[in-house]
């Protein structure tokens, strides 16, 4: 047995916690099993499992070599089906989740072409600002706006988007143009919800990144929704170019506070694990990257 058909025996093993159970697989006798382990294991010198008559267990070794296992097999499925594909053509259904201000003003004019260029893919779009867990949920890719990710994310990067702080003519004329974002705490604010009425929004000042605790007048969880109200003279919001650019063009709002630039918000492709990527969520990513980065 090579020594990738024997990581690929122990992953089976530790997977399914029997010997008997990858005997049943593979359509073997047990003890094949039981001899192609115990080889591997005297190979390398060391203990991988302990073995009951009840349970199978990982030694702490076979637990590091499990994980290293797994990396080594993956990338030796991506490589391979990186040279089958590249004579394939990409095809299968995608579920995408996608947030609704950015996914109907950016992403969705970008689909039709998708689709074109790649007939036998098939899109369903979810259309929704709350995070999603993808694997739970049978999602393939989400698009996230946001400044950070968490750890253990899968992402790729596709670009950014400038946060602007908003308010329109009416407003400033009745409440005054504040000029340091301190002085927030004293407007009428609209943002995104959240567990609490006070809740921070971030500026550069005096070349680092604070936080304005704010309380807000209205919350909601679509930016539309407050750049609408925020139009109609409600109060200042912060919101990302893609929703206020148009408003900004129209003059309903105004730009306030342009010395203390927010932090951007990073655009990212969410993954469901770093694990081996579909061909067809491969060329959409690429895509995605490629049209975004053209101007709007």
């Amino acid at each position: 047995m090579n020594r990738l058909d024997a990581m690929n025996l122990f992953v089976r093993v530790a997977d399914l916690g029997s010997f008997a159970a990858v005997a049943n697989q593979l359509g073997v006798a047990r003890s094949v099993v039981t001899r192609q382990i115990a080889a591997l294991e005297e190979h390398l010198g060391v203990k991988l499992m302990v073995r009951t008559t009840r349970r199978l267990t990982l030694t702490s070794a076979g637990t590091s070599y499990l994980d290293k296992c797994r990396t080594i097999l993956d990338l030796v499925e991506s490589a391979e089906a990186d040279v089958m594909e590249a004579r394939l053509t990409p095809r299968g259904n995608l579920r995408i989740s996608l947030p609704l201000s950015y996914g109907l003003k950016r992403i969705a004019p970008l689909l039709p072409a998708f689709l074109k260029t790649y007939p036998e893919i098939s899109l369903a779009l979810d259309f929704t600002d709350r995070h999603i867990n993808l694997i739970d949920e049978g999602v393939d890719l989400s698009i996230r706006i946001a400044p950070r990710l968490d750890p253990g994310d899968v992402a790729r990067k596709l670009g950014e988007s400038r946060l602007i702080a908003v308010a329109s003519p009416d407003y400033l004329a009745r409440h005054g143009r504040p000029t340091h974002p301190s002085e927030l705490t004293a407007h009428g604010c609209l943002g995104y919800s959240a567990k609490t009425q006070n809740r921070p929004l971030a500026f550069l000042i005096d070349g680092r990144m604070e936080n304005i605790h704010v309380p807000f007048r209205l919350q909601a969880n679509n930016g539309d929704a407050l750049m609408e109200a925020a139009a109609q003279g409600l109060g200042i919001t912060v919101q990302p170019d893609f929703i206020a650019n148009a408003y900004l063009a129209s003059g309903s709002v105004e730009p306030i506070l342009e010395g203390f630039a927010p932090p951007p918000l990073g655009i990212h492709a969410m993954l469901p694990s770093n694990r081996y990527l579909p061909h067809r969520v491969r060329v959409l990513i690429d895509f995605l990257a490629k049209g975004l980065a053209a101007p709007a």
